[in-house]
C-alpha cells in the first residue's frame, strides 16, 4: 500500500466527514425553522434554503466516502433535480398561501403580488359579465314571438293579411284556399 495513497484516503475521509456533519446540520436547522418560525415565507424560508445546502453538502461528502463514478453520478442527478424543483414548489406554496390569506402582509417590505391579482380579478371579472340592461334584439337567448310569426292564436290581429293560419274562429282563412 502506497502511504500517499493512504494520506489522500484519509483527507477524503475527513473532508466526507465535514461535509456530512456540516450538511446535517443545516438539516436540522431546516427542521428547527420551520417549527419555530411565526408566519408561512418565515418557515417557506427555513424549509427550502438550509434544506437543499445541507442535501447539497450531504451528497457531496457521500460522494467523496464512496469514491465511485455511477454513485457521483447518480448523487449529482438528485442535487441538479432538487435545485431544480425546490424553488418552484417554494414558489407555489408562497403563491398558495398568499392568495388563501395565510400570509401576513403588514410584514411585507415590496408587495407586488396584490397588485397583479386585483388586476387579474379586474379582467377575469370584465370577461365574464353579462350586460345589465335588456338584450338586444335577436341576441343569443332571447327570442320574439311575433318576429317569427310564431304567434299562438288570439294575440295575432284577424284581419291581418301577414298572418298565415290565423283568421279567428269561424272564419275561412284565405292565404290557405287560393280559390276564395
Amino acid at each position: 500500500m502506497d502511504p500517499s495513497t493512504g494520506l489522500w484516503d484519509t483527507v477524503a475521509d475527513v473532508v466526507s466527514a465535514l461535509l456530512l456533519l456540516c450538511g446535517a446540520f443545516l438539516a436540522f436547522a431546516a427542521g428547527v425553522g420551520v417549527v419555530r418560525f411565526p408566519d408561512l415565507l418565515a418557515r417557506m424560508h427555513a424549509a427550502t434554503k438550509p434544506q437543499v445546502l445541507g442535501l447539497i453538502l450531504v451528497l457531496a461528502g457521500l460522494s467523496l466516502r464512496l469514491r465511485s463514478w455511477g454513485a457521483v453520478a447518480t448523487l449529482f442527478l438528485v442535487v441538479v433535480f432538487q435545485l431544480l424543483t425546490s424553488p418552484v414548489a417554494a414558489h407555489m406554496v408562497g403563491r398558495a398561501g398568499y392568495r388563501t390569506g395565510k400570509v401576513r402582509t403588514d410584514l411585507l417590505v415590496v408587495d407586488e403580488l396584490t397588485r397583479d391579482q386585483e388586476a387579474a380579478e379586474r379582467e377575469d371579472v370584465g370577461e365574464h359579465e353579462q350586460p345589465a340592461g335588456p338584450a338586444e334584439p335577436g341576441a343569443r337567448g332571447d327570442v320574439d314571438l311575433a318576429d317569427t310569426g310564431d304567434a299562438t292564436p288570439g294575440e295575432a290581429d284577424a284581419g291581418d293579411p301577414g298572418v298565415v293560419g290565423d283568421t279567428g274562429p269561424g272564419e275561412p282563412d284565405d292565404a290557405a284556399d287560393p280559390e276564395r
